[in-house]
Order: structure tokens, then C-alpha cells, then sequence
């Protein structure tokens, strides 16, 4: 049995396509960006924090936690905090490429693992009415740089290299090779 350190569905549904067995069990820690941290470093800080605080409460099963970023000229963009805030990180991803990074830590006894999945993302032009009628939707409220690539914001994006799902919260080749090293791999479903 795995515990996952998250209460995203998205990365629920991922750990399920894979024919994972596991149990989510949300982190409570403190996501905020450190001055001047390189967001390769926060996202590692924070999948890390994320198994580690997990882990107190099941000390004899693997923890998994995953963190991402959505990275534009060397600056997190975080979760909106609102309406001018979505709107204003999708104007600024319009017509742009940028990084997503995504965090996958592992955590068995007191062993910790750890893989990052780097993607680049290319949005095409997006106007303000887009913009605005995509928030409308609900959909971005909670999610890092403003959008989901899974929904709705798959009509902004003209081009990816990397990870889908990576992009979605959990690179799931580094997680599966994570979980190779502990044996899960072999009882899943690939």
C-alpha cells in the first residue's frame, strides 16, 4: 500500500491509471516561495515536506508527495489569488513559452527519493475575453500559473515538450521509476 501526500484529484486519477493501490492523505504544510529560491528547489523543498509530514502518520508505509510549478521568466506562478490574478497570468503566458516543474519525493522508512520532470509549454495568443471567460468557468481557481492543461486550457496550448502528466501534477515516468525501486511497479497494471 502507498500513501499518497495529496488531496488532488488529478494526481489521484494519475496513481489510478496506473493500477496503483493507494490510500490520499492531504499534507498541511506551508507552500510558500522562499526569497530568491530557485523554483527547481521549491518544488523539491515542497514534494519533500509534503511526504515527510505524511509520513509522522504512517511510519511503516511509503509516502509519496509531489509538488508543481508553472515557472515564467524565472518567477512561480502560483495559484491565483482571484479573478485579476488568473486573468493576469494567462495574458502573461499568452503567445510565451513556459517551464512547468514537477516534484516526485518518495519516502520508505528513512530513505527519501526523489526525481524532477522539467517541461516546456507554449501557449498560443490568448486574448482578455478568453482569459475572462476561462476564470468564469471555475476551473483555474486552484490551480498553479492559472490553468489546467487536462481541461478547458488545452485549446491555449500550441505545443509541449515533456511530460503530460507532469504537467498535470505527477510525471508519472518518474514516479513509476520511484516506485520501481521499491518493489510497486511490479504489481501494477504496465
Amino acid at each position: 500500500m502507498l500513501i499518497l501526500a495529496s488531496r488532488s484529484p488529478r494526481r489521484a486519477d494519475l496513481l489510478t491509471q496506473m493500477g496503483i493501490e493507494f490510500c490520499a492523505y492531504p499534507a498541511e504544510i506551508d507552500e510558500s516561495v522562499w526569497a530568491n529560491e530557485p523554483a527547481s528547489d521549491y518544488v523539491q523543498r515542497i514534494a519533500m515536506s509534503k511526504a515527510a509530514a505524511v509520513r509522522h502518520r504512517f511510519p511503516s508505509l511509503p509516502v509519496l508527495g509531489s509538488d508543481t510549478a508553472v515557472v515564467l521568466d524565472d518567477t512561480i506562478l502560483g495559484k491565483p489569488s482571484g479573478r485579476a490574478a488568473a486573468i493576469e497570468m494567462l495574458l502573461a503566458l499568452s503567445g510565451r513559452t513556459h517551464q512547468v516543474l514537477s516534484g516526485v519525493a518518495l519516502m520508505v522508512e528513512d530513505r527519501h527519493h526523489y526525481r524532477l520532470s522539467t517541461s516546456q509549454v507554449r501557449f498560443r495568443a490568448i486574448s482578455a475575453n478568453e482569459a475572462a471567460s476561462y476564470w468564469a468557468t471555475g476551473e483555474p481557481a486552484d490551480k498553479a500559473g492559472g490553468y489546467a492543461i487536462q481541461g478547458r486550457a488545452a485549446a491555449f496550448v500550441e505545443h509541449i515538450e515533456g511530460s503530460y502528466s507532469g504537467i498535470m501534477g505527477l510525471p508519472l515516468f518518474e514516479t513509476m521509476e520511484l516506485l520501481s525501486q521499491i518493489g510497486l511497479r511490479d504489481r501494477c497494471d504496465v
